[in-house]
């Protein structure tokens, strides 16, 4: 079997689950993307409200609450910065590690912006999603669904 129909395989399964896949993890994945390009967007042009820019709007108030009070942590214990320790502030928190994204090596950052769309689209999903589906969904949301959509 050659490289290039085994990967087709993969994709196509990956597909055929991503189709059967419950509305809400949909749209779990979805705003784990979405954070993440919002973040990326964020980490190349900073601005004043960190948290507001980050998070989409329309995701709905308990998401949006969920991610305002979690998102802060999540980069916490990703280890971005020492410069976090002993902030309360969330829009300290998150300028802070908006700041070590911004200084590291490019070869990096896309791995930090994977593993930072999947712990957020498990915060969307409320526990829903596991670690290991996530890979998978939001690299297969992001390439067919979001890139195809911009």
């Amino acid at each position: 079997m050659s490289l290039k129909s085994f990967l087709a395989k993969i994709f196509y399964s990956i597909k055929t689950f991503w189709t059967g896949l419950e509305p809400e993890l949909k749209v779990a994945v979805g705003i784990g993307v979405l954070v993440t390009q919002n973040l990326k967007n964020f980490v190349f042009s900073p601005g004043m409200d960190v948290l507001a820019a980050i998070i989409p709007n329309g995701i709905g108030t308990e998401i949006e609450e969920i991610l305002r009070r979690s998102l802060p942590g999540l980069l916490v214990h990703l280890q971005l910065v020492d410069a976090t320790l002993g902030l309360t502030d969330p829009n300290e928190i998150v300028a802070a590690g908006v700041k070590t994204l911004q200084s590291l090596h490019v070869d990096v950052k896309d791995p930090f912006f994977h593993n930072i769309s999947i712990l957020v689209a498990q915060l969307a999903a409320d526990g829903k999603l596991t670690w290991s589906d996530g890979v998978y969904l939001l690299e297969y949301y992001y390439q067919n669904e979001f890139k195809a959509a911009a």
